[in-house]
């Protein structure tokens, strides 16, 4: 089988899983983030609350006590932390989600990936840094930012929207330290088995620049996305020069799809483990974790736009 459409599946499951999640973590239905920025810098959060599993209650979220880089001396993170003995599926493993809703703005976060290519070269784990809020009678609002560890050289971006049983999802897969796009992608049905490639203004830029010697487990690099009612851009900040790489300048709605969310949403940050979903460069990338693998969080921001 393709492993392009084994991701794009694997996605869909993802979403599927999400689907479950509580969708008020805060009870708090009307109240919306103005612009934060997370430093993750003390015990508890103002903005975060965490659930250890989707079928838990949301509780106040605490931090390891270890909250100091590994990687980079003197910076103060959030290690988020996998547990070997949780099960495979998106929503499984530990989550924190914003306590009010957010909407269209500017998204951003500060993250290293463990790096686990000598450790467990097959292991199969997704960190996601996304949006997600699924609502009755309304469209799912998921932008999404995700990587397989086991390959720290390529990153996932897209989205999923429509109504529960009929989900549309774009995508686009790239691998950063070779400038490579694997696929950018249409896909919906109840298989996912109505898939195209997306071309003209839905597959802007067509080429992305190599950053070279990219690898998400080795550093920090800065990620993040503009979120516009007609239009969605996802960047990274080159670690050296801080440019604004632009890696998917998506607009070009047609009257039967947009693919843009137009829901209010929750932000989140989450880290389990599939054992479907293999990374491009290794199809046996979907072993169980055998360690309690950490993510280093430095912050994660928000700015909202003045959109009515």
């Amino acid at each position: 089988m393709n492993i392009r459409l084994i991701s794009i599946a694997a996605a869909a499951v993802l979403a599927a899983g999400s689907l479950c999640a509580q969708e008020n973590p805060s009870n708090e239905k009307a109240k919306y983030h103005k612009a934060f920025t997370e430093d993750f810098d003390k015990e508890e959060s103002k903005y975060f609350i965490q659930r250890r599993d989707r079928r838990e209650e949301a509780t106040d979220f605490r931090y390891f006590p270890a909250n100091v880089s590994l990687s980079e001396k003197g910076t103060d993170v959030m290690l988020y932390r996998i547990d070997p003995d949780d099960p495979a599926g998106a929503g499984r493993g530990p989550e924190i989600i914003s306590k009010h809703y957010t909407s269209y703005g500017t998204y951003s976060a500060r993250i290293r990936i463990p790096d686990v290519t000598k450790v467990q070269p097959n292991v199969g784990a997704v960190v996601g840094y996304f949006t997600y809020n699924m609502e009755k009678g309304k469209s799912l609002s998921e932008i999404d930012w995700e990587w397989l560890i086991a390959d720290p050289e390529i990153v996932y971006i897209g989205t999923w929207t429509g109504p529960r049983g009929n989900l549309q999802r774009i995508g686009r897969t790239i691998n950063l330290a070779e400038g490579k796009i694997y696929s950018t992608i249409y896909r919906s049905g109840k298989d996912g088995n109505i898939n195209h490639d997306l071309t003209g203004l839905q597959n802007q830029p067509e080429t992305v620049p190599a950053i070279e010697g990219f690898n998400a487990a080795e550093r920090f690099y800065t990620y993040g996305f503009d979120w516009y009612p007609d239009r969605l851009v996802w960047w990274i900040l080159h670690p050296e020069t801080n440019e604004k790489i632009v890696l998917w300048d998506y607009q070009g709605s047609t009257p039967d799809f947009s693919g843009i969310p137009d829901n209010r949403t929750y932000y989140r940050l989450n880290f389990w483990h599939t054992n479907n979903w293999p990374v491009e460069t290794n199809p046996h990338s979907i072993e169980k974790p055998l360690y309690p693998y950490e993510v280093e969080v430095d912050w994660m921001s928000y700015e909202p736009f003045d959109i009515k």
